[in-house]
């Protein structure tokens, strides 16, 4: 009889535990939906104090908690630039911080002074007139792991589906809620300066290695055999494939020509871009939906799951 018992005790406390892991799961947004819209951003313009980080995502939860250990009253935000399915780890960028100040409101000197002594560097965003946007509850550090999983794989759907080009992809962490937010206009405003750095780097590698396989060919021409690997490689196409293939963040366009897009960046298309005439927006237009201004600039694609950093709750 108390074997029975001790049994029963066992299953009951065995359930309590499971029920609780449940309450838990769904207090932090297991079974929050994720709606997904575009229209007006979630923030006005911003002034953020930031860190640049090049290398796997899953290491920037130090820089969440470096930037809100100095001011943990201040919102959390992370911009990523490229697609880490599609870009080695080593290779992935982003840029993660604080916000300083939003809209007409200016950060005093005292506090970029404060986040500077401490390696950060300070830079504004615009507002954009319209976004792709999705919301997710913040309430525990589970719900960071939710809506990795969850809102990231929607934005991506709903991009994909309407043909839009929205990049960089930002997350916001306000209060009770994480804000993703994906541009549709003013992209290139964006990239902090590190990021057009390394694009040029990685362009005159490209560059050089182009201008390598190009003399290659022309000083060969007369004795590769018909068993020689370079004849196989160099065809008229060999210089586009050379940069993808050696450049992973490469961009075929100047930073002149106002493209911040990199060839695995979260602009990556591989389709035509629909025009914001064809996007309908929640709120007015021919089905009370407002559409997009036709003046911002055109648009493409993006096609690749997401997942992102965490930063720790307890710090925000």
């Amino acid at each position: 009889m108390s074997d029975l018992l001790l049994l029963g005790l066992i299953g009951g406390l065995t359930l309590l535990l499971l029920l609780t892991l449940l309450a838990f799961a769904g207090y932090s947004g297991l079974l929050a939906g994720v709606a997904v819209s575009a229209g007006s951003p979630p923030i006005l313009n911003i002034t953020v104090a930031y860190k640049f980080h090049m290398g796997p995502y899953g290491e920037t939860g130090r820089l969440f908690t470096e930037s809100c250990s100095i001011s943990p009253k201040l919102r959390s935000i992370a911009v990523y630039y490229d697609n880490p399915h599609m870009v080695p780890p080593d290779k992935c960028r982003c840029a993660v911080g604080s916000i300083l100040s939003e809209g007409e409101e200016s950060p005093s000197p005292e506090l970029i002074d404060l986040y500077q002594k401490f390696g950060f560097k300070v830079f504004s965003f615009p507002a954009p007139s319209h976004v792709v946007t999705a919301t997710f509850p913040y309430t525990t550090i589970l719900s960071i792991w939710l809506a990795t999983r969850r809102v990231h794989p929607a934005l991506d759907t709903y991009i994909k589906e309407r043909k839009l080009c929205a990049h960089p992809r930002l997350e916001i962490y306000q209060q009770d809620q994480i804000h993703f937010m994906c541009p549709l206009a003013r992209q290139g405003d964006f990239y902090v300066p590190e990021v057009k750095e390394t694009e040029q780097k990685w362009r005159g590698l490209a560059e050089a290695i182009d201008a390598q396989v190009d003399g290659t060919g022309t000083e060969g021409a007369d004795t590769m055999s018909d068993t020689s690997s370079v004849s196989l490689e160099v065809s008229p196409g060999s210089r586009e494939t050379s940069v993808a293939t050696l450049s992973p963040g490469a961009s075929s366009r100047g930073w002149d020509d106002g493209d911040t897009r990199s060839e695995h960046s979260y602009s990556e298309s591989g389709a035509s871009g629909s025009s914001f005439e064809e996007l309908d927006l929640e709120g007015e237009g021919p089905l009370g939906e407002p559409q997009l201004d036709p003046e911002t600039e055109p648009l493409g694609t993006t096609k690749w799951p997401w997942q992102a950093s965490t930063p720790e709750k307890g710090k925000e």
